[in-house]
């Protein structure tokens, strides 16, 4: 009953644009076709580890209204709305004091909605090892590393300092997404680990490491530390979000962990991860899906009604109630939905978020 499970669902995931949009966005959507939304997976993944009533939802308060209806198991209070985007450093930090006001000596775990996993059996045994952990380490924090498959450039890497099987180990560095070449060497390596964002960590630890690393941030929510739990949190939250860094939990707190304890013998915060292997993908973008996605003879991931021409290694996705012929491409990607369209390279997907941007 002590442990609790927090769900970020407040981005808009524009690499998956035009799929993914305002007002709709890809945590609530089956891009996947398995029935399930990412976010409904997300909560059933970790309902084995983690009581329903002890589930926060942070979101943007425009969503709300489909948490509740895609999770309606959850209390409607344990659905924290920012009013704006700040990051994941405050986003993490509201879940945290709202947990404290229930249960001080929580353990948490903290993930995004859209994750994939394919072995959930996997998955719960890592998972509840490394809650297992940071309960009885009460200074540990623990991040989730994943076993690399490929040398890939669209994920941030967790080093090690030798390969650790399947031990928990301190964390060497923070790698931010690499070039190729650079990919390579780190799979080549074997001491180097996709960094899922999954996060496990005592109420303890993580206060601790806010007040050394982000005190302002603290200082903050601490003016209306009284308020949490309660009916005024929300207005609270509505007043002072905004004047929150806007800061990941990686550059406000995790990095900064590593860096201290690699220049001074330190009793207190300490960085921990296991490699894992269960399936993982962070379905962020087009090409991840097409890894995931089911292929045509010409390894062409389609889906609706589209007529497929001397084109291949592409991805051609096409609403429902349109029709597409493509013809003559190679490793492209072409996406109709709400009458916006986006045809390009797929070696070229992480320039999406950019261009959504502009138009």
């Amino acid at each position: 009953m002590n442990r609790y499970c927090v769900i970020m669902a407040g981005g808009i995931g524009s690499r998956f644009w035009p799929l993914s949009k305002n007002n709709y966005p890809k945590q609530f959507l089956d891009i996947l076709g398995t029935g399930k939304s990412f976010i409904r997976a997300t909560y059933e993944r970790f309902l084995p580890l983690v009581p329903s009533e002890n589930f926060i939802v942070v979101t943007n308060a425009a969503y709300k209204d489909l948490v509740m209806q895609q999770l309606p198991e959850i209390k409607e209070e344990n659905v924290l709305c920012e009013p704006m985007r700040r990051n994941t450093a405050p986003c993490i930090a509201y879940a945290v004091y709202h947990i404290l006001s229930q249960c001080p000596e929580a353990s948490i775990a903290v993930t995004p909605a859209d994750h994939l996993v394919t072995n959930e059996v996997e998955f719960q045994r890592i998972i509840g090892r490394g809650l297992d952990f940071v309960e009885h380490n009460r200074e540990a924090l623990m991040t989730i590393g994943i076993k690399p498959s490929r040398p890939e450039t669209g994920y941030g890497y967790i080093e090690v300092s030798s390969k650790p099987g399947d031990d928990i180990v301190p964390v060497a560095s923070f790698k931010e997404k690499p070039d190729l070449e650079t990919a390579k060497q780190f799979l080549a390596a074997g001491n180097f680990f996709w960094n899922s964002g999954i996060f496990l960590w005592s109420t303890n630890a993580i206060m601790d490491a806010f007040r050394q690393y982000l005190p302002d941030l603290v200082r903050l929510f601490d003016e209306g530390k009284a308020k949490f739990g309660t009916p005024q949190e929300q207005a609270f939250i509505n007043a002072q979000f905004e004047h929150c860094e806007n800061i990941s939990i990686d550059y406000g707190v995790m990095e900064r962990v590593v860096n201290v304890n690699a220049t001074e013998e330190s009793e207190r915060l300490s960085m921990h991860t296991v490699a894992a292997d269960f399936g993982w993908s962070d379905i962020g973008t087009w090409g991840s899906l097409y890894t995931h996605a089911a292929h045509d003879e010409a390894q062409n991931a389609v889906s609706g009604h589209a007529v497929i021409v001397d084109t291949q290694d592409s991805v051609v996705n096409i609403e429902n109630g349109y029709e597409a012929i493509v013809q003559g491409l190679d490793h492209c990607l072409v996406a109709l939905r709400d009458h916006s369209l986006l045809v390009c390279r797929l070696d070229d997907e992480q320039q999406i978020k950019h261009w959504v941007e502009k138009l």
